[in-house]
């Protein structure tokens, strides 16, 4: 079996591999010219090839190399702060991005399984609590949007075009390899170097939010059990508990007080936030067989740590 991912060297696309690779994959990603070659190591297992979302020839040429049996499109513009800093890119690396890679697989490898990374930002502030794969989308972002609008592609060439293809609803999914712009992130690490002694200040925004947040390596074999399954369908993936950034506060700092670092920032805030996101992942659970192995406080405690097991 052959594989490409797009994206493959952020946090999802890393673990993702891995696990193509521990099944007998021959696995190829899909990186920009910016970024660096050098973050995961893939031990020369992984073929890498230069691409962009924002030019349809690039994807082509890819896809018309590879010709996958299966392709993950995990790339996008997936910081929601800076969708609205800059929504113009966002729409269109996220959108068009989305659209070119669905149209070089319905023309060059139409039997190839596609996978499409939706996000529980499409929910926004959801009329019901908690969201399943029937819950309206009404996205609070330009992030959300898009998200919203490459799902719609993907069930259109599912419906139109009688391709494989699968969205995954995934809610927030951290690890240890989480760019350090991410509030999870931001700060496990001031809790890591306060620990070691260091004098930290941390700027947050709402402490009050809340998220449903599971574990990355969990969330990426869903990605692949959804491509295994005979019919393409949509799938909530989430661990159905949420937690407040100031409890991820609390278990990161575990008992120190955090308070004497944060600052609160206003400039951090949303223009337009969401107040929960919860998901429900009992279909994914029956029909996936699948389910969270890590609970919140594991993984937080995992990346305080530096994740000696990423």
């Amino acid at each position: 079996m052959k594989a490409l991912i797009s994206g493959i060297l952020g946090q999802d696309g890393s673990y993702l591999s891995e696990l193509l690779l521990s099944k007998g994959y021959e696995v190829h990603g899909i990186y920009r010219r910016v970024a660096s070659r050098s973050r995961f190591d893939f031990h020369g297992q992984v073929v890498l090839h230069e691409g962009s979302l924002e030019s349809y020839a690039s994807l082509f040429s890819v896809v018309e190399k590879v010709r996958p049996d299966e392709c993950y499109h995990l790339a996008s513009q997936s910081f929601v702060g800076y969708s609205f800093e800059d929504p113009f890119s966002t729409l269109d690396v996220n959108v068009n991005g989305t659209s070119f890679m669905l149209e070089s697989i319905r023309l060059l490898v139409p039997k190839c399984r596609f996978y499409f990374a939706g996000s529980s930002e499409m929910f926004g502030n959801a009329y019901e609590s908690p969201q399943t794969e029937e819950t309206p989308f009404k996205p609070r972002s330009p992030y959300g949007i898009s998200k919203v609008t490459g799902c719609h592609l993907t069930r259109l060439y599912r419906e139109a075009y009688g391709l494989h293809a699968s969205v995954g609803i995934l809610f927030n999914h951290e690890s240890p390899r989480r760019g350090p712009e991410f509030v999870t992130s931001k700060v496990t690490d001031a809790a890591a170097r306060v620990k070691r002694g260091e004098k930290v200040r941390l700027w947050l925004g709402n402490l009050d939010a809340r998220r449903d947040w599971g574990y990355a390596p969990d969330y990426v074999e869903a990605m692949w059990l959804m491509l295994q399954q005979p019919e393409p369908d949509d799938y909530v993936v989430a661990t159905g508990e949420t937690h407040s950034v100031r409890d991820l506060l609390d278990v990161a700092f575990d008992g120190l007080p955090w308070q004497n670092c944060v600052t609160l920032d206003r400039s951090l805030l949303r223009p337009a936030d969401i107040h929960e996101l919860k998901g429900d992942a009992s279909k994914a659970r029956r029909m996936l067989g699948w389910k969270p192995t890590v609970t919140f406080e594991e993984m937080i405690r995992l990346m305080v740590r530096g994740g000696s097991n990423a």
